[in-house]
């Protein structure tokens, strides 16, 4: 009988517990609002994560280019910002270009 009530009442603290959130934000990856500049030279890799339904904020990930460590940058940052536009815009121009060279050959 004892058993069977301990049993009952763990499955019951697990069905309660699955649910919650681990220190009221969810699971984001970057744990507090990061960076607010960083060079672009030393970035060899940049990740944007959407808010979601497990983190209720923008991330912003840089990969750094010595020993891949990562880095969380502050997507509210004007210069995080600029630099994420730059990014943007000199990628659509090497695709552009890109396209521009395969229909001329």
């Amino acid at each position: 009988m004892k058993r069977a009530l301990l049993l009952c009442a763990l499955l019951l603290l697990a069905a309660a517990t699955e649910g919650l959130s681990i220190g009221g934000r969810g699971r984001c990856l970057c744990p507090g609002s990061g960076a607010n500049s960083l060079d672009p030279k030393l970035v060899s890799k940049i990740e944007v994560f959407p808010k979601s339904s497990v983190c209720d904020q923008n991330e912003v990930i840089a990969t750094m280019k010595a020993f891949g460590e990562k880095r969380c940058l502050n997507s509210e940052s004007k210069k995080v910002k600029k630099m994420l536009n730059n990014l943007m815009k000199k990628r659509s121009s090497r695709k552009k270009r890109h396209n521009q060279k395969a229909v001329h050959n």
